[in-house]
């Protein structure tokens, strides 16, 4: 198991949490799993400060749970836990995206054509951190040209349950997820706010089953 040089960088609470997702979502740690806090500080070769505020974080999530005196134990997955959230992504995000499109502005459309640009080019070489990063840049961007920070702070809280670390490494993702952006960027710069929410709502809708089949096949879903 290769472990991250974390030693070699600040000891932030993003990059253990970033690392346990991962052992979670690729079956290394399985549901009924515990993971006490200082032996993974001890393996991190790091402080128990950044590990401790990891795993309250996951548990957040509802990735964890917290058991008296053994630590945290990983939950399991479920395929409604995905398209449970999936579903209310589509709703928030389609309205979101709808009110984007009235009001746009022409500097805004063309920092999320940047994005995407940037975005598929990580898929290119297969940068997952790069691209998980960029494709949240992508959908904050939209959420914030709708100027509603209300609901824009629900689809934050939501997306905190959508595995999006894992989606650069669904098969055929990559490619369904560029040309759903092309139709959202396409629909934003026309102004359509009917066929932006459609547009938005139909990406976050197609994200669950890919995302399911590619969680079965590591054994990870319940």
């Amino acid at each position: 198991m290769t472990v991250p040089d974390f030693a070699a960088r600040p000891q932030l609470a993003e990059d253990v949490a970033r690392l346990i997702r991962r052992r979670i979502f690729d079956g290394t740690y399985p549901a009924g799993k515990y993971i006490r806090l200082d032996q993974l500080a001890a393996e991190l070769g790091i402080s128990v400060t950044p590990v401790r505020e990891a795993l309250f974080g996951l548990r957040t999530e509802g990735l964890l749970a917290q058991q008296p005196r053994r630590g945290f134990i990983v939950l399991p997955v479920t395929r409604r836990d995905i398209d449970d959230v999936a579903g209310v992504q589509a709703h928030i995000g389609g309205q979101l995206a709808a009110r984007a499109a009235g009001q746009i502005t022409d500097a805004q459309l063309e920092e999320l054509g940047r994005i995407q640009d940037e975005l598929e080019q990580a898929y290119a070489r297969d940068d997952h951190e790069a691209a998980v990063r960029l494709n949240h840049a992508f959908h904050r961007g939209v959420n914030r040209a709708a100027e509603s920070p209300k609901l824009a702070q629900l689809m934050s809280q939501i997306t905190r349950y959508a595995l999006e670390s894992v989606y650069p490494t669904v098969e055929g993702w990559p490619e369904q997820s560029t040309h759903d952006h092309r139709r959202i960027l396409d629909a934003l710069g026309r102004h359509d706010g009917e066929l932006a929410r459609a547009a938005m709502a139909d990406h976050l809708c197609a994200a669950s089953k890919p995302l399911i089949d590619h969680l079965a096949r590591l054994g990870v879903l319940e």
